[in-house]
């Protein structure tokens, strides 16, 4: 009976994160229509913007956040394999790859910054609408993006600490395998994010 309530709540816990990424989807998909529609609207501009944007350090961020997705899965299939110790190596350095990501789109914006290109800057303002709809896009998005990325990080320290702890275990794992599909679901957001700000020229 207790096996078959564990089954019941895995389930249910499995469903319950797959409508919370419903709802994110939802919420980026309104970013991501916003998007398209003043890009149909201001192409030119668009194009222009993008070769603005540092294509080299977006290729890099690009690969250290699907590395560090095939670390999560790594991880958690440690984990039903009982390798906790394994799985402890391959989460901190999804942890660390998330880190990387920060520290690497931090940079991209502290260049933004110091060529005066932020929101409400007197240089962005003298700018085309254009230019203007989409460095605040590319703000807005990379990052609310950014801010989830950190939220995973969080949640997969947890994740660590619980594994430490015997709370993750092969027969227990519907926690780990739950912040797995999250930490997916912020890879493939990057994933669409990526081609619309660097790869429009």
């Amino acid at each position: 009976m207790g096996a078959a309530e564990g089954q019941r709540d895995r389930i249910g816990a499995k469903y319950g994160m797959w409508f919370f990424l419903f709802t994110e989807i939802l919420f980026f998909g309104g970013m991501f229509i916003l998007y398209a529609v003043y890009r149909s609207k201001y192409p030119a501009e668009f194009h222009a913007s993008a070769g603005e944007e540092n294509l080299l350090l977006g290729s890099i961020n690009t690969a250290v956040l699907l590395t560090s997705s095939l670390f999560m899965a790594v991880a958690i299939s440690a984990v039903k394999k009982g390798s906790y110790r394994l799985s402890v190596v391959f989460q901190a350095a999804t942890i660390l790859m998330g880190l990387a990501f920060l520290a690497i789109k931090a940079v991209e914006w502290y260049e933004k910054v110091a060529r005066g290109i932020y929101p409400n800057s007197p240089v962005l303002d003298k700018m085309k609408m254009g230019e203007i709809l989409f460095f605040g896009l590319y703000y807005v998005m990379t990052g609310i993006h950014g801010v989830h990325v950190f939220i995973g990080v969080c949640v997969i320290s947890f994740m660590v600490y619980f594994t430490l702890t015997g709370n993750v275990t092969q027969e227990n794992y519907s926690k780990i395998e739950n912040t797995g599909l999250y930490w997916h679901f912020v890879d493939i957001v990057w994933i669409y994010l990526f081609p619309l700000f660097y790869l429009i020229t």
